[in-house]
C-alpha cells in the first residue's frame, strides 16, 4: 500500500466513509438529491455550489463523513417541507456560528434553538416558505420532528457519536470509529454485510451464521432485517 493510501486510511478513522448510493440507501434519500445538495450542480451554466464542504471534499471523490450523512436528513426534512436550498444553506451559516458547531442540523440544541435560526433567516431573506416554521411552532415541530434524533447517540459537545438507524432496535448501529462507519452489529463489531453474505452462503441458516461468528441468533436476524430495509 503506498503512503498517500496508508495516509488517506488514517484520515478516514473516526470520519465514516460512504458513497452517494450507501447514503441513500441508509437514509432513503434518494441518491441524485444527496449528490446535488452536497456536492452543487450546474444550471443554465452556472454552477451552483453545495449547502457546505463535505468533510471529505480533499481526501475521497464525491463521498459523504458520517456526519454529512446525518445532516442531509435535516435537509431532507426541510425540502419535503418546502424551505428552498437558499434559505437552507443560510440557515446553517447562522447555525453554525450560534451553536459553534460544524455540523449544528444535527446538534442537540438545534431541536429547541432552531426556530430562532431560521426566524434570523426569514427576517433577512423575507422568504415565505419559513413562516410556518418561524409563526408556528407547532409546523416546526412537525418538520424537525424527533424521529430525526430518535437513535443518534451524543458526544459529550453535543455532537452526534453514532446512530441506530432501525427504529425501537439498537442491535445496528454506524459508529464512524468503526468499520469506517458501515454498519455494524453493536456489541459485537461484526459488520452487517459480512454478516448478511454468510446468511446467504450458508443456505440461510441463521442459527449456523450465528454459531460461525459466535454471536446471538437475534443479531443475525437483525443483520437480515437492516440488509432487507435498505434494499427496499
Amino acid at each position: 500500500m503506498s503512503r498517500d493510501n496508508n495516509n488517506l486510511g488514517s484520515r478516514m478513522i473516526g470520519i465514516g466513509l460512504y458513497s452517494p448510493a450507501e447514503a441513500a440507501a441508509y437514509t432513503g434519500i434518494p441518491s441524485v438529491e444527496l449528490r446535488r445538495w452536497l456536492f452543487g450542480y450546474t444550471a443554465n451554466g452556472r454552477h451552483h455550489e453545495g449547502l457546505w464542504q463535505p468533510e471529505l471534499a480533499n481526501t475521497a471523490d464525491n463521498a459523504l463523513s458520517f456526519h454529512d450523512l446525518l445532516e442531509i436528513r435535516f435537509v431532507h426534512a426541510f425540502r419535503k417541507h418546502g424551505v428552498t436550498l437558499q434559505a437552507i444553506r443560510s440557515a446553517s451559516e447562522h447555525a453554525r456560528e450560534m451553536f459553534n458547531q460544524a455540523y449544528p442540523f444535527t446538534c442537540k440544541r438545534f431541536q429547541t434553538d432552531g426556530r430562532s435560526v431560521f426566524a434570523l433567516v426569514q427576517e433577512e431573506t423575507g422568504e415565505e416558505s419559513l413562516v410556518d416554521l418561524v409563526k408556528r411552532q407547532n409546523v416546526f415541530s412537525q418538520v424537525i420532528s424527533p424521529s430525526l434524533y430518535v437513535g443518534i447517540e451524543y458526544a459529550d459537545d453535543d455532537s452526534a457519536r453514532r446512530w441506530f438507524p432501525m427504529k425501537n432496535n439498537k442491535r445496528v448501529v454506524l459508529d464512524p470509529a468503526r468499520n469506517f462507519g458501515k454498519p455494524v452489529l453493536a456489541g459485537y463489531g461484526v459488520g452487517v454485510e459480512a454478516v448478511v453474505g454468510a446468511w446467504h452462503a450458508e443456505g440461510e441458516d441463521t442459527s449456523r451464521v450465528a454459531r460461525l461468528y459466535d454471536i446471538p441468533v437475534a443479531a443475525v436476524e437483525a443483520a437480515i432485517q437492516f440488509e432487507r430495509r435498505v434494499a427496499a
